[in-house]
């Protein structure tokens, strides 16, 4: 037993005595522990908290009241503590278990999310080179040139022969077109 739940219980005679005192709840103590092992389904370790659990419930009550069968009054305090304990250990499970069908909800969810996701990509993807097929050479392989390849304006006016600023017209000219058209669609 644990040596702060030692340290707490009096001794039999003293004045501050209990009706439980500390040799009643020791020579319980084997027969909470088989009766809480009887009804567990985890190991000696859950019911050896659970026994120290007991005796700091009787601990915490009232020293005043006249315990006329001790051993019955022990029982009733067990089956408190392994309520509660099967009570939490329920929630528990009952919380892994949504949070686990939580998780496959939102990757299902996140699934549906991508796969829309996707396939309005697709759709915008279409739509910008159904737009590109209607610009003006020039301003397709301008805009080309610039966004595909990542030429800067210099270098895409030095390889199409163009002024700089002409560059710029012609990508400000596309990219109007081309939104005009995605938009309308």
């Amino acid at each position: 037993m644990n040596s702060v739940i030692r340290k707490l219980m009096v001794e039999p005679g003293s004045q501050d005595s209990p009706a439980l005192d500390r040799s009643t709840l020791l020579r319980y103590r084997t027969k909470v522990m088989r009766y809480l092992l009887r009804r567990l389904s985890s190991t000696s370790q859950d019911a050896d908290d659970l026994v120290q659990e007991v005796y700091l419930q009787l601990l915490r009550r009232d020293s005043q009241t006249e315990i006329k069968n001790p051993l019955a009054f022990i029982y009733g305090v067990a089956a408190h503590v392994l309520a509660d304990h099967h009570a939490g250990a329920a929630h528990e499970q009952k919380r892994f278990v949504s949070e686990e069908e939580a998780g496959e909800a939102w990757t299902e969810c996140a699934s549906d999310a991508l796969t829309d996701r996707l396939e309005d990509f697709v759709s915008i993807q279409q739509q910008i080179e159904a737009a590109l097929a209607k610009l003006p050479p020039m301003q397709a392989a301008v805009l080309v040139l610039h966004k595909r390849d990542g030429l800067s304006y210099e270098e895409v006016a030095q390889k199409l022969g163009l002024k700089v600023e002409t560059v710029h017209k012609y990508l400000t000219q596309a990219r109007l077109k081309i939104r005009m058209k995605v938009s309308a669609e």
